[in-house]
């Protein structure tokens, strides 16, 4: 009888200890799916007014890696696989016309809310985002309109995010955030022997949930 009671209570205090979070000198890796939402806007495609250029959605996986310079301060940096998109544009109603791939490697600093012992650490951060874009090729339907040479200029821009991490244990935890990123570019192209350039705003979401350990 007295062995189980020890062995309940030895129980009882394993489950109910604290999990101790993120603390200063953690090295912290994310990992999860990543979609990227444009909220996207252009100037004039082949200065034809009320023309535009639009970038769908795509989901690749995301990466975080992160240092705490102090319990509630780290720097961390988002990368992810390639994500890529189509172009399309409703310019003599086209539609679909490219592709184009893209990396956002992204720096941020962050803000834990809580202390090293929360089982729960809700996040804000802001800092700056660098895309280069590559691959960007014409399709057919795009040639046939006798468009040639697509090409994207990289981006610097602010961005921001909020995220909350879950602990399941001391190593291991949940996570679930939210990026907005501003990226600029302009595309240039030609139509027959005319060079254009047209401004992109991609600007776009971006929606993280996955899993992470510290160590």
């Amino acid at each position: 009888m007295k062995k189980a009671l020890c062995g309940l209570a030895v129980l009882t205090a394993l489950v109910s200890g604290n999990v101790m979070a993120h603390q200063e000198g953690d090295f912290i890796v994310r990992a999860g799916i990543a979609t990227v939402s444009p909220n996207d806007s252009s100037g004039d495609v082949l200065n034809s007014s009320g023309s535009h250029f639009s970038v769908d959605s795509n989901t690749q996986l995301g990466l975080t890696f992160g240092y705490m310079f102090t319990d509630n301060i780290s720097f961390e940096v988002l990368a992810a696989t390639p994500f890529s998109h189509k172009i399309s544009t409703n310019y003599g109603n086209l539609g679909e016309i490219a592709e184009t791939k893209h990396l956002p490697p992204t720096f941020m600093l962050e803000y834990y809310f809580g202390n090293a012992d929360s089982e729960i650490r809700p996040y804000i951060g802001a800092g700056i985002n660098y895309t280069v874009f590559f691959d960007e090729e014409l399709n057919g339907r795009g040639k046939d309109a006798s468009l040639s040479d697509l090409s994207l200029d990289d981006s610097w821009g602010l961005a921001a995010n909020v995220g909350v991490d879950y602990m399941i244990n001391e190593e291991w935890f949940l996570n679930a955030s939210v990026w907005y990123a501003d990226i600029d570019t302009t595309a240039k192209y030609k139509a027959g022997a005319t060079e254009y350039s047209t401004d992109v705003e991609i600007d776009p979401w971006v929606f993280m949930i996955g899993g992470g350990y510290k160590f």
